[in-house]
Parts: C-alpha cells; structure tokens; sequence
C-alpha cells in the first residue's frame, strides 16, 4: 500500500470516528461545532435518515433552501418565523397569518413615534429579541399588529414562544428535531429551542467563529454554554475536518485565528481544531493552488483584474467553475456587478439586500394587488403620498377607539391615483397589453424605477451579438461570458461557496467597522474567517488601497500569499524634434 493510501484511509478512519460519535450519543440533547465545510448537511442527512416526523430550523433564507433540497423527503426544513407562523395557524384554527418583515422596524415603531410623542424612538425588534416581555410598550405594539392585521418576523417567534410557555401541553413532539447556525440565535430564538426540547430529541450545530448576526440580538454565549464541559444538559461534539476548502485556506483560517488569540481576541472561543481533510482529488486541486493572490488595486482596477484572472483560471482549468464575489457593502456590489456587465459577463447574480433602509411605495402596492382592502397596505401608500402633516393626522385617526380601516379615512382624489397604478401594475404583471403608455411610465415614475434605464439595459443586451469585435477583445473571452459569477456581501456570503472566490476592497477602511480603524472586534475577525471560507479552490484578495496593507493580510503567514501588483504605466515622454 503506498503512503498517500495510507494517509487518505487514516484521514477517511479519523473523519468517521467524529461521525460516529454523534450518530452512537445515547444523548436526546446533543451539540455540534462545525467549521466550514466539515460535513454538517452530511450528518444531517445520516441523523434524519429514516426518521418520519422531523425538523430543521434555520433563520437565514439562503440556507433553508439549500437545505430543503438536500434534505428534501428527508425532513421538514422551516424559518424560525415560518415554523412559528404554522404552529400558531394550527393553534388557532381560522385565522390567517399575513406576515411583513419589517411591520415592527419601519411601519409601527414611526406609528408610535407620531401617537406617543417619545423623545426616542422605540426599538421593537430589540424588545422581543431580548424576551423583554414586561416592556410597556408590548401592547402598543400588539394594538397597531392587531389593526393591520399583519405579523413581523419577530412578533410571531414572540407569540409562538409565550403561546407555549401558556400551553406547555401544545408543545409539538418531533422524531427529531435539527437546528442549524446556532451560533447567530437571539434569546428569543434560544427561548424556542429550549421549548422545542422539552418534547423532541435535539441536535444543535454551529460555529461560534462564523458569528455576524449581533446586530439582530444574537450571541455566541447561547452555543458556547451548551458546548461547554460545565453544561451536563447537552452532549458536546465537534466536526473537525474541511473537505471543502483547499489547503492554503484552511492554514491561513488556523493563521487568522492564532493571531487573533495571541492579541485577546476570540477569548471565549470554543477550543476546537480546524483541519484539512486529506483526500486524492482534493490534495491534486489544493497542489495547483497553493497561495491566496493578493493585489493591491485602485477602487477602478478591481472589475477589469476580476476579468484578468478569470480568463486565467479558464486558461488553466478548461472547464467549468464557480465565481463568488464577495464586497464589503451593496453598493461596492452594485458597482462591480454594472462593471462586469459592461464587460460583456451575461450570468451575474447580484440582488440588493432586501432590509432597504426605507419603505417604498412599491411595497404597499405590491400588498394591494394581493388584497385591495389591505390595511397596512394603505398605510404605506399614504405614508408615501401624502404630505407629512396629512399622514401624521391620518395616523391619529387610526388610533381613535373604533377607528375605521386606513382606505376609509383617505380622500378619493387619493384611492383614484391609486387604482390606477394597481390597474396598471396588474397588466404588467399578467402580461397584458396597456393601452396608454404614459400611464406605465407615470408609474415608473412614482416608485422611483428609471424606465429609461431599464430600457437602455435591454437593448444593449439586444445588439451585443451585433457588436463589431474590438482589437482589445482577447479570442477567450467567449469562453468565461457565461461563467456564473454571483456577487454579495460578507453577510449575504453565509451558506454559500464557489470554486474560486475575490475578496473585493479588502481594506482596513472597509473590513475593521471601528471609527479609528485602530480596534479590532471579534465580529471583524469572523467576517473575514466568513468571506475567506467559502472558497473551494482558490482565494483572491483585492484590496482598493494601494498604500497600506490590511491587517488581516499581515496575520496570514506569508508563504500562504501571493502579491501581485499591476504593472506601473511608464510615463510617455515627448519626442524630440
């Protein structure tokens, strides 16, 4: 038997005795960290496998639906929010559960800013994230919920967990139950899951490394105390060894970290190894791409180089592959996706992030065209087309005891306007032709879409094949138009990879999120362990200053890094006469 036999039936024998130790717990309670590419949907796969009445809950969308498709006829994979929607749609039989994401953020906490006259505004989300469930504002809350007869994401976790704390005898029983991305749950989740255990054996799984959700109340102390060896509720295990990432990955992953701990960061880290996994095909593909590339860039030099080493790679491996594109904000993204358009690049995927800052006028449209009478709906559309003043009375109208529904309160100079754009919106929804095209560009008009802009899009995307070829145009260009390349943030990254990922505007400027750029934070670390992991191949880091190096780029041990920099223009001189 030759060593690289060897070594890959001792990798194969290692990986499965983590397995089996999760598969043999004798444990109803059980708890798994597992880094990036070590297995988890595997092990989902193997604890769910002939078991009738299961449940996989997670709360990011990307990740519920990859798992719905691994674990299709497996199991039930839900939403927090959505299992709790179908929990109570059961529990109180008759009532229809109409759910708007951001009901608490953007329409009742301004509601309440007109009706209670604070000197703050009220943060809901946070009120139920953190299970404050004696804050005096619960039943302004529940009132204005109850008037536009619509959840929030977050309201209706609250409602589930405090129907079951009410009714402990209503408390679902599952086969088995399997959470995912533990490490990013709040303690309302958290309360959730504790209930959930009380009727259902339960495997936990997460990474307190890949935590990025602070900002929605999460904390990593909820997966650390029950991994802890203090904590004799849950059986602790790990998942040690990545089959996703090539080698130099996982070394500069294990780099990051140690330099981390060795400055105090990551202090309360779960102790857990993060190892390559030995493998034929995989030594094959991390031996021709033993470095992570490094190029310091202008801002401008980031979508032409992304084509550069692109074509390279096709060059090199004549096949199809996968491109990730990972920008620190949505308008870096929006930025770089136009760029590579213009390139002549036909499958880029690149969709703004959906919590926009404000509400627009099309997302109280979009409710009316499934329920004209929508109260909340109209809400919106007035808070969009009346003054200031004339939506603050409104407002106060619908607070009065016995209030009428928002489309009774309103003018009829007003629904008018309205209907028409709803009568329009239809057509172009159906497919139908519109007789008066001025209408449809009024519309664009008034939920601020650049009509002209999409249509100049359009025909570009028309004559392209009718372009005369350039002399800059490089023959194999044809060969990477179609490559798929999707675009995103660090945190619209999680649950994703591709074969060959590029790090864009990896800067101090961009990547450390203290003022001074002077202190590091934890969540800092994770989002560059984050963006860093989702590569199976090979890594690009483009940085947009060409000045200073990251700091992140200092803490990875320099025989895993690759610099590149552009070639230097020479300076035309003038020709003598």
């Amino acid at each position: 038997m030759t060593a690289d036999k060897v070594k890959y039936e001792i990798a194969d024998s290692e990986r499965k005795k983590y397995v089996d130790a999760i598969l043999n717990s004798p444990s109803n309670k059980n708890i798994v960290v597992a880094g990036p590419g070590t297995g988890k949907t595997h092990l989902f796969k193997m604890i769910l496998e002939g078991k009738k009445d299961t449940l996989t809950l997670s709360f990011i969308n990307a990740l519920v639906e990859d798992l719905s498709l691994e674990l299709c006829g497996i199991s039930d994979v839900n939403t927090l929010h959505g299992f709790a929607r179908s929990i109570l749609s059961k529990a109180i039989k008759d009532k229809e559960f109409k759910i708007f994401p951001n009901l608490g953020k953007k329409v009742i906490k301004k509601d309440a800013k007109i009706l209670l006259d604070l000197d703050k505004e009220i943060d809901f989300d946070g009120i139920f994230h953190n299970r404050d469930d004696n804050n005096e504002h619960i039943e302004f809350y529940k009132n204005r919920k109850d008037y536009y007869n619509h959840h929030g994401f977050s309201d209706i976790v609250f409602a589930a967990v405090k129907y079951f704390e009410k009714y402990p005898d209503k408390i679902p029983n599952f086969e088995q139950v399997v959470v995912d991305e533990f490490q990013d749950f709040n303690e309302l989740e958290v309360s959730l899951i504790d209930i959930l255990v009380k009727q259902s054996p339960i495997l936990l799984a997460g990474d307190d490394d890949q935590a990025l959700y602070g900002w929605k109340g999460a904390s990593t102390k909820h997966i650390r105390q029950r991994h802890s060896e203090d904590n004799s509720d849950y059986a602790p295990f790990k998942l040690p060894y990545c089959s996703r990432c090539t080698r130099v990955i996982v070394d500069a992953t294990n780099d990051i970290i140690n330099r981390a701990k060795e400055q105090g960061h990551l202090s309360n880290r779960i102790n857990k190894p993060f190892r390559y996994f030995d493998h034929k095909d995989k030594d094959k593909v991390s031996d021709g791409n033993s470095q992570i590339v490094y190029r310091p860039l202008q801002a401008s030099q980031i979508p032409p180089y992304i084509e550069i080493d692109i074509l390279k790679i096709a060059k090199q491996v004549r096949d199809k592959f996968s491109v990730l594109i990972i920008c620190p904000y949505n308008i870096h993204c929006e930025t770089v996706a136009n760029a590579l358009k213009k390139k002549g690049f036909v499958n880029v995927s690149f969709k703004e992030k959906e919590d926009a800052e404000e509400l627009t006028l099309l997302d109280g449209l979009k409710l009316l065209l499934k329920e004209p009478s929508c109260n909340l709906g109209w809400r919106i559309v007035a808070e969009k087309m009346l003054k200031d003043k004339e939506f603050e009375a409104l407002i106060k109208q619908t607070s009065e005891e016995g209030a009428k529904r928002v489309f009774d309160l309103i003018g009829e100079g007003l629904k008018r306007e309205v209907k028409q754009m709803l009568q329009t919106l239809r057509a172009v929804r159906d497919g139908d032709k519109i007789e008066d095209e001025s209408k449809l560009a009024d519309l664009f008009e008034s939920v601020d879409i650049d009509a002209s802009g999409m249509a100049r899009e359009y025909l570009e995307d028309e004559i392209k094949s009718c372009q005369p070829p350039s002399k800059t145009v490089i023959p194999a260009d044809r060969a990477i138009r179609k490559i798929p390349i999707t675009i995103t943030t660090t945190q619209g990254s999680k649950g994703l990879d591709a074969d060959y990922v590029f790090i864009t505007f990896f800067d101090d400027q961009y990547f450390v999120e203290d003022k001074d750029k002077t202190k590091i934070s934890d969540q800092d670390i994770c989002k560059f362990l984050v963006a860093l992991t989702r590569a199976r191949k090979k890594a690009f880091l483009y940085s947009s200053d060409v000045n200073k190096k990251p700091v992140f780029l200092e803490w990875i041990d320099k025989k895993h890094i690759c610099t590149q920099k552009p070639p230097i223009a020479k300076k035309k001189t003038a020709k003598k006469k």
